[in-house]
């Protein structure tokens, strides 16, 4: 497989997921254009990816499903205090560390995001059910496990799902996409 593959594999992954996610009532139908959350994604993938590549062979719905909610979280610093949050230079980290990699997403969504018990757990589902589609989808692509385009294909969904989280985050906090 080559590079043109994959980048074929991450348009399809966008797609399915917008789609859902639009579906949902989830994001708008135009997408953010985070440039600030964006550019932060290559120190958090590569922070991120001992834990995630460590947990995907017996929990591969979490490893997918926690970059949606780092997604979240960096929207959050975003639109909470980016000049103090885009100082860090370890966002997943500083995340990660405050109650450990298991209970990254309480943490998220009860601490930063302070969701209600109820938001708590749609935001959950939707993240888990966003994360096992994705899961899916990269499963039915057959790639041959411990290769580097499995490898490859893991990285280019974590960087939907992360996208995509903060997307999530910021129709949240209440800013809607418009085209001008």
């Amino acid at each position: 497989m080559n590079q043109e593959y994959l980048e074929t594999f991450e348009r399809q992954i966008h797609q399915l997921t917008a789609k859902y996610l639009i579906g949902k009532g989830a994001i708008d139908n135009h997408l953010p254009e985070a440039t600030d959350i964006l550019e932060r994604w290559d120190g958090i993938c590569e922070s991120y990816l001992p834990d995630g590549v460590r947990e995907f062979e017996h929990y591969p719905t979490v490893s997918l499903g926690w970059m949606m909610f780092m997604g979240m979280a960096v929207a959050h610093m975003w639109d909470d205090d980016w000049e103090m949050y885009s100082e860090f230079k370890d966002l997943y980290a500083i995340t990660r560390d405050r109650r450990g990699y298991d209970y990254m997403d309480e943490y998220i969504c009860q601490e930063m995001l302070k969701l209600s018990p109820s938001d708590e757990k749609k935001t959950s589902t939707l993240v888990g059910d966003t994360a096992e589609m994705i899961h899916t989808a990269l499963r039915h692509e057959k790639f041959e496990n411990g290769t580097p385009e499995a490898f490859n294909a893991y990285v280019r969904c974590l960087h939907q799902l992360y996208y995509f989280g903060a997307a999530v985050e910021l129709k949240r906090l209440g800013y809607h996409m418009t085209r001008l």
